[in-house]
């Protein structure tokens, strides 16, 4: 039996989605969101896509009509950039603030700014910054959350005139564990036994992981994990390098809890919309509420897999209370 959950199976051998050509990766991801579908229902769906038609076209004709009479000049927006792991509520706060008509997004699928949801060269998103004409633009580059640092100090500093800042989303790693699972299933704990391997070496996941994190992987054996104890050991590992990286004292960099987005939804989105530097709009979050586990059940962990995050988890939610209270002044 697998550590850290009474029905862990052994790693699937099979391919993980992003390694399959594209035809069999596209039906993969239809039979993903199919599976979704049943288990949460379309609504959700559509809503961790994007697939409402009605609200977009709302948001398209309030954006259209605050262009026309507060768009600034080519070369004055903001580069916002949400990272962060995947499952960690990133979609809430991508659709609070699409619904600011100052905001332009560009999410994680938009071709435009993203190719298999790895961003394009710097020098394609500082185009893209540049020649806006609202007041934020909005990029969720998951999986170049390593490379953050990079992305402020680099081609999109210069950009605008207004420096570019970034949002590091993270949830509970339980609640992301069983989520990611719910909609994954074992890719974490996969790529994890990679590492322990000796392989997947390019894989986005273990960018820029530290000597130490590598070394507990590895002790840790992936492969004797549940993959819910697998979900959360990559939670740790690639929350850890915010303070490994140096992010958490950043002046341009807020760090963001899920859980307080759900306490207090128009507190948490005005300190956000005070970092971006654009209005806060209240009534944006006002459908934020709290879900159930996907699992439908208390979530068993590794012991030393949740010792580490919980250790961890108080360490960034210390930082994020600190980040609130700032930006609520």
């Amino acid at each position: 039996m697998a550590r850290g959950g009474p029905d862990s199976t052994a790693p699937s051998r099979r391919p993980l989605v992003e390694d399959l050509p594209p035809l069999r990766r596209t039906i993969a991801g239809f039979g993903r969101n199919l599976g979704w579908v049943r288990s949460h229902g379309w609504a959700a769906v559509a809503e961790e896509h994007g697939w409402q038609p009605v609200e977009r076209a709302r948001a398209a004709v309030r954006r259209a009509a605050w262009r026309s009479r507060h768009a600034g000049p080519p070369g004055a927006a903001r580069a916002l950039l949400l990272v962060g792991l995947q499952r960690s509520g990133t979609n809430m706060v991508v659709r609070g603030l699409a619904r600011n008509p100052a905001v332009e997004v560009y999410n994680e699928n938009d071709r435009r700014a993203f190719e298999r949801y790895r961003l394009r060269p710097e020098s394609e998103i500082a185009g893209l910054v540049a020649r806006s004409r609202s007041r934020v633009v909005l990029l969720k580059p998951l999986c170049d959350t390593h490379r953050v640092a990079d992305l402020l100090d680099g081609a999109l500093a210069g950009a605008t005139t207004t420096p570019p800042r970034a949002v590091w989303a993270y949830r509970d790693a339980s609640g992301r564990a069983a989520s990611s699972v719910a909609k994954f299933g074992d890719g974490n704990r996969r790529v994890l036994a990679e590492l322990a391997a000796g392989r997947g070496e390019r894989r986005w996941q273990l960018q820029r992981l530290s000597a130490d994190s590598v070394a507990l992987v590895r002790r840790l054996d992936p492969e004797s994990l549940s993959p819910e104890s697998g979900a959360a050991l990559l939670w740790y590992v690639r929350n850890r390098l915010l303070f490994e990286l140096g992010l958490a004292a950043r002046d341009d960099l807020l760090v963001m809890s899920y859980r307080h987005v759900l306490a207090d939804p128009a507190g948490t989105s005005q300190a956000l919309c005070a970092f971006a530097g654009i209005d806060a709009e209240p009534a944006s979050w006002a459908d934020v509420a709290a879900r159930a586990s996907p699992l439908g059940r208390p979530l068993t962990l590794d012991p030393e897999v949740a010792e580490r995050c919980a250790a961890l988890e108080a360490d960034l939610d210390a930082v994020a209370a600190a980040g609130l209270e700032r930006w609520s002044r």
